[in-house]
């Protein structure tokens, strides 16, 4: 049971500190600072989880990254000396092997650089998704003269600050949502229009899951046909049964008949105790519903 300690840099071949934005946007992602260290304030629970994740510059004493040994047992309290899991409360087993490197499915041994790995509610990852936030709703805005909802958060010097802000506790949901907005919604890539398709999906009943595959290639890995350039989906199944857990939840056991935009004359019914929605209505709130099967996984 070995979890390369590298993968802070990114997991399944990935590399976020190699997220970058397109030429119109590159001037807005985070500058890779070789010297940043930080370590996550959040982690898996399950037992002999990984400890939290950590990046930081290559050292003499520290040339290396090793791996951590999940299978380790290290409560042992009747061993001489006793031995006890005290890497992180809750611990339950595993330990830090840095005896020798462990590379990564990428084939990196070290965590220089690598402090752009996932958080928040969908797991806002890379110097790009963390720049625009900065650029957008962070301390550059604030510092460019823009209007700035966080002038005091600097995403890119403490990209940690999404899980470990006491003051902006809201920050992991807003980083979901700003993702969400900024990149997912406006995706047109390939023929592929993620308002047009979105649409398609509620005028035809919302079936199927071609539409929420789709989506799900977006976000995990930047395409909507993976596998693109960084590899297959990771997450695909669970988050289409979210989808379907969500609809079912606020629709079941009938969705509400969906209005053509140009239906004025038809009068209002009530479905589950709701009138009728417009289709424009209908596409703003399955969008949001989308949202949420994202952050369940």
């Amino acid at each position: 049971g070995k979890y390369p300690l590298s993968n802070a840099c990114g997991q399944l071949g990935q590399s976020y500190q190699d997220y970058h934005c397109s030429e119109e946007e590159k001037h807005m992602e985070c500058p890779v600072d070789p010297n940043m260290s930080i370590t996550a304030v959040t982690h898996a629970k399950w037992y002999g989880a990984p400890a939290p994740l950590y990046c930081g510059p290559r050292t003499v004493e520290q040339p290396h990254t090793g791996f951590w040994d999940h299978s380790y047992s290290c409560n042992k309290g009747w061993a001489n000396p006793p031995e006890t899991c005290d890497v992180y409360e809750g611990q339950k087993a595993g330990k830090f092997d840095q005896s020798r490197p462990y590379a990564n499915t990428a084939g990196r041994t070290d965590v220089e650089g690598c402090c752009f790995w996932g958080r928040g509610v969908i797991q806002t990852s890379g110097v790009c998704n963390f720049g625009k936030l900065n650029y957008y709703l962070g301390a550059r805005a604030a510092e460019e003269g823009r209007d700035s909802k966080y002038p005091s958060v600097d995403f890119c010097k403490d990209p940690e600050v999404i899980c470990s802000s006491s003051e902006y506790k809201e920050l992991k949901w807003v980083a979901g949502m700003f993702y969400w907005m900024e990149s997912v919604q406006s995706y047109d890539e390939g023929g592929w229009k993620y308002m047009e398709e979105l649409a398609n999906f509620v005028e035809g009943g919302m079936q199927g899951t071609s539409f929420i595959d789709a989506v799900s290639g977006i976000v995990n890995r930047g395409c909507h046909d993976p596998p693109c350039g960084t590899g297959a989906v990771d997450g695909s199944y669970e988050r289409s049964q979210n989808f379907q857990k969500v609809l079912a939840i606020f629709f079941d056991p009938s969705l509400p008949e969906i209005l053509s935009p140009l239906d004025e004359s038809l009068s209002l019914v009530e479905s589950l105790g709701c009138p009728q929605y417009h289709l424009n209505d209908w596409i703003q709130s399955i969008s949001q519903y989308l949202w949420l099967a994202f952050c369940l996984v």
